[in-house]
Parts: C-alpha cells; structure tokens; sequence
C-alpha cells in the first residue's frame, strides 16, 4: 500500500573525490530500494548534486545507477518533486520530462491529511547572509545561466568541480547545533509562524539533522545530509518522524 511520504537532501552526489560519491550514490540507491513498496510521493529538499547545469544536450555525466531508481520508482507510480538548492540551482526541464518529476525553485507549501508542510531547501532564508542572498540572486537570473551555457561543458563542468572542491561538501567538516536562539531556520520559521500557521517546516542545507518544536503545534524538521549522517523523515499520515538509514 502506498501511503508514505519521504523527504531527504543534500545528497551532494559527483561532489569529489569519486569513490566517495560513487559510494554514497549506492547508499543512496540502496536506500531507494528499500521505500519503493510503500512510498507514495519523494521531496528531495536540494543539494541531490554537488554540481547541475543542464546544457540544451548536455548534462552531467555519471548518476546512471540513481536515475535507473528514480526511473523505477515514477514507472510505480511515485511522484518525484526536485527542490533546487545552491548546488543544483541550474534545473531546467530534463528531470521532468525523462521522469515526470516536479520542479520547486523555492518553497512549496503542501497540505497532506490535514497538515500543512512549508518546505524549502534552506539557503538565503532567515537574517544575515547578504553576500550569499545577492550572488543566488545573480546565479539564478537568466543572464547568468546564458552566459554559463556559453561555456563548452569541459570547461564550464571543470570550473564548477573547482569551485565545489572547496565546499564544506567536499571537506567532510560536520556541523553542530548552534541552538534555539541562533539557528537561522528556526528563526526563520519562527518568523512566518506568526503570520501564516504551518504544522511542519521542512528544510535541508543546514547538513545536521534536527526536529525542534516551535511550541505545541509546530516542528522544524533539518532533514541532515548523507556524508555523515544518512538521515530522512517520513509523513505516515499521522506523524512526521526522523529516521536514520542504517546500511
């Protein structure tokens, strides 16, 4: 019975050196495996790739095992939806017609058994961060996505993997909470909770999963990455729980 609904991010899959991604993408996969009987709809909440720019006939090499399972899982009735993040900002239309998947550029707000989910992937939200906010803003225009496809894709791949080596991604640092009064999203979340009432706030990027309640009705749930930590969350219809994958 298809009842579940799964959210997991920051994957960073190509993100160097290649055992290491190739090795996670199979965690990844594996993982899949295990969610395709009961899984209903899958929010992957950005940062799937260390690196995405979809060229009008090119994309990224690699991922072939990862697209096989996302192929199977829409060809079982799975609807897939793809949060951009500050890695993979550079979607266009290639997941969605080869697998059907939707496209979120920013939040999504979604209503499911009489819940209401907000869900970004977590960059450029909540104070401070103006360097980043302005340059998101620059990447995510139409000029510069023209002017980056203007690169043949050996260069313009070459400089991205660059200039991701020098991610936090790529230099396995992990993250620890900085607590209530100082995380970003939470604040965030606190924010627009005082406007507009949403049961569960869903975010990635953060890279350190955590389930915080905003008071009695709310939660903020950081779904973590797969580098160290290989944690997701899923909506039962009743409860929205954070799990660990165990491999």
């Amino acid at each position: 019975m298809r009842d579940k609904i799964y959210f997991a991010s920051d994957f960073h899959l190509g993100v160097l050196p290649e055992a290491t991604s190739r090795a996670r993408e199979l965690r990844v996969v594996n993982w899949l495996d295990t969610i395709k009987h009961d899984a209903k709809e899958l929010f992957l909440v950005g940062d799937v790739f260390d690196f995405w720019f979809e060229y009008r006939t090119v994309i990224p090499k690699g991922f072939v095992r990862f697209f096989g399972k996302l192929a199977e899982l829409a060809d079982l009735g799975v609807q897939l939806t793809f949060f951009k993040g500050n890695h993979d900002m550079w979607m266009f239309g290639y997941l969605q017609e080869e697998l059907g998947a939707r496209i979120v550029s920013d939040e999504l707000v979604l209503e499911r058994d009489g819940k209401r989910f907000f869900i970004h992937h977590g960059d450029g939200l909540g104070p401070g961060d103006s360097t980043y906010k302005f340059l998101k803003s620059f990447f995510r225009s139409k000029f510069c996505q023209w002017l980056f496809a203007r690169l043949h894709p050996n260069l313009g791949i070459g400089i991205a993997q660059r200039w991701s080596s020098h991610s936090r991604a790529a230099n396995g640092g992990e993250e620890g909470f900085l607590g209530v009064e100082r995380e970003w999203l939470l604040l965030y979340a606190k924010e627009q909770q005082q406007h507009t009432h949403y049961d569960y706030f869903i975010f990635g990027h953060r890279h350190l999963p955590y389930d915080v309640a905003l008071g009695a009705a709310c939660r903020v749930v950081n779904l973590g990455e797969w580098i160290h930590h290989c944690t997701y969350a899923v909506w039962d219809g009743e409860e929205l729980i954070l799990k660990e994958w165990k491999h």
